[in-house]
């Protein structure tokens, strides 16, 4: 059981090994949190997911939320799980203790979120979602603002959503409709209706505070006419009592794929012209400060996909090591040969180190953003601070459609490992896939977030952050040379130098009469970029791991997995990456060239 979230010695790898986060405690900032504390973390979040969180996860798949008279239940299970999580003040791990957090580093947040995810990511969105609504309260509200909302939401006593999209403003944000009129008391008028808002409606808190995006009257157009504002269901006094129903009514659930535990709402704002809000930051930059909780909701999607793959990839190996079927193939003319696991099965094999190779990279990926972040907090020199934040911006994308992306194809190969059995209710592979997919579509589909890659980050501060990149991944390379690693390091640098040449090329198709053509490869442009970067995780864990090997006995099989992961990503996938950056560089236009109507349809 403890196994099928997140493997621990994983875990633990890339906290101490990769990032050696318990460096952060030399810091002020940080100086409570040594390799000691950092493990007692890890293992209370660790027991609370399992023993907790995981029973709920099936369970709040299979009763989902109900939806009655403009109210929502949550599957019941919920109650004491949110109750023990707010008990643990995890909701608000590397926050200021003044407002209710436990101010960690975030890398060791993250180990923690890690395996609450992979427990029931459905249950952890009701805490997702306000820990990041608190974040634009804490970056943006008034003084008075922080005082009556920001504790009451980072202790998990009252939960946050996020209110951006409209029936007809999905991913064109600035299409918004929904409406704010100033009142005489300085508050604002909010009239609009609002869909898939995750948590929008449920009955875990007595209250929830919504972050909501509108135009106030007279505004500009588009993007820039947009304002931001802090709608609580119930209207909050000024002496943080709860006074009456705001007028946020809840007219429906959106019955879905997956992620069946959390409600998936259609607000209407103001029906009865009675829902008030609070302008939240300047008028008219409501855009600019949402982007700081999409931002974060991004890396949390990361997250997910990263929980779901990890969870089906333990389930699998699990499987194949109990599942009797056939005999092995070196032994398939012996009529008195035993069937075997179907561990024993080259092409099983196959599929699990494709799906271990992924899980790793991903992993070191998602934390080596919250590292990065740490890294920020804990740097006194301006530069190097820039340096390490625009490397955040860069990844960002990478982190979320690219993860993505690629958790959904485990999940994928977790079913196909089970075979039939892997396609029934009856097993956990069918939910983990189910349960993936939406992570590929919300807080910006993996499409936008190449067209972010492309449009934005390449080209972002003169391409500073990208050669910072690159500078990183040269710098493993020479690491894992010294570690006796020097194959594996020509052909990943073989792989870095394609995927400079292929960025310049995208860089000036962006800028040139054929900027379709080079959008119409952004997502691919993603995809090895993404590819690039597994194997560079991939590579970096295998220097350390060589140079480890040999020091422990019972540390040595995971060593050697850590090289063979590398090894099979660098000799199996990164050739196929590299022809796909030859078709990107030959940026072939027929996707945008073919007239409409030769798709077909009608």
């Amino acid at each position: 059981m403890a196994q099928v979230i997140a493997d621990r010695r994983d875990v633990d790898f890339v906290l101490h090994e990769q990032f050696k986060v318990a460096e952060f405690s030399k810091h002020e900032k940080f100086a409570e949190f040594n390799k000691k504390v950092v493990d007692m973390i890890v293992t209370e979040a660790r027991n609370l997911a399992i023993k907790e969180i995981l029973p709920t996860q099936k369970i709040g798949d299979e009763e989902g939320c109900r939806f009655e008279d403009g109210k929502v239940a949550v599957p019941e299970s919920f109650h004491r799980a949110y109750e023990l999580f707010v008990e643990g003040e995890w909701l608000a791990m590397p926050e200021d203790p003044e407002w209710g957090g436990q101010g960690m580093p975030k890398t060791v947040a993250l180990a923690a979120s890690d395996y609450f995810n992979g427990a029931n990511y459905a249950f952890m969105m009701y805490p997702g979602l306000t820990h990041g609504a608190a974040k634009l309260v804490e970056a943006f509200g008034t003084d008075e603002q922080k005082k009556l909302y920001l504790k009451n939401m980072y202790t998990g006593k009252w939960t946050g959503t996020m209110l951006l999209t409209e029936p007809e403003a999905g991913s064109d944000v600035g299409a918004l409709t929904t409406a704010a009129t100033r009142n005489d008391d300085g508050t604002y008028s909010i009239t609009g209706n609002k869909i898939f808002i995750s948590s929008g409606e449920h009955d875990l808190t007595e209250n929830i505070i919504h972050p909501v995006l509108a135009r106030i009257e007279g505004a500009p157009a588009g993007t820039k006419g947009i304002s931001l504002f802090l709608v609580p269901k119930f209207w909050v006094n000024d002496d943080g009592s709860l006074g009456e129903f705001n007028d946020a009514v809840c007219t429906g659930i959106e019955e879905k794929m997956g992620i069946h535990g959390n409600s998936t709402c259609s607000l209407s704002l103001g029906s009865k012209g009675k829902c008030r809000g609070l302008l939240l930051g300047e008028e008219n930059k409501g855009m600019r400060a949402m982007f700081l909780m999409m931002n974060e909701a991004r890396l949390l999607v990361g997250m997910q996909g990263l929980a779901c793959a990890s969870a089906s990839y333990l389930y699998a190996v699990n499987y194949a090591k109990e599942r009797v079927q056939g005999k092995n193939l070196l032994k398939m003319r012996d009529a008195d040969a035993p069937n075997v696991p179907i561990i024993q099965h080259p092409d099983v094999r196959r599929m699990l180190i494709s799906m271990k190779s992924y899980v790793e990279g991903m992993r070191s990926l998602i934390y080596y953003m919250a590292y990065l972040d740490d890294k920020h907090a804990t740097e006194k020199d301006p530069e190097k601070a820039a340096k390490y934040q625009g490397l955040i911006e860069l990844l960002t994308p990478v982190a979320k459609g690219y993860v993505t992306d690629r958790s959904f194809d485990i999940c994928s190969t977790g079913v196909q490992v089970y075979g039939g059995y892997g396609y029934i209710k009856e097993y956990p592979q069918e939910q983990l896939l189910r349960d993936c997919r939406i992570t590929m579509i919300y807080e910006g589909t993996n499409g936008i977030q190449a067209m972010d890659l492309l449009g934005r980050k390449l080209g972002m501060n003169k391409g500073k952050p990208v050669m910072d990149l690159l500078s990183q991944m040269n710098k493993t390379i020479a690491e894992a040379k010294d570690a006796g690693l020097e194959d594996l390091a020509e052909r990943f640098n073989k792989g870095v130098n394609k995927l400079g040449e292929v960025g310049m090329h995208m860089g000036s198709l962006a800028m040139s009469p054929q900027v379709l053509a080079a959008f119409a490869f952004a997502h691919p442009f993603l995809e090895v970029t993404g590819d690039v970067v597994m194997a560079w995780m991939l590579l970096w864990r295998a220097a350390i791991a060589k140079s480890k090997l040999g020091k422990s006995k019972k540390d040595d099989l995971f060593y050697e997995g850590q090289i063979k992961s590398a090894e099979y990503f660098i000799h199996s996938v990164l050739p196929i990456s590299i022809g796909k950056m030859i078709a990107i560089l030959n940026s072939n236009p027929a996707a945008v060239d073919i007239a409409e109507d030769a798709f077909g349809g009608k």
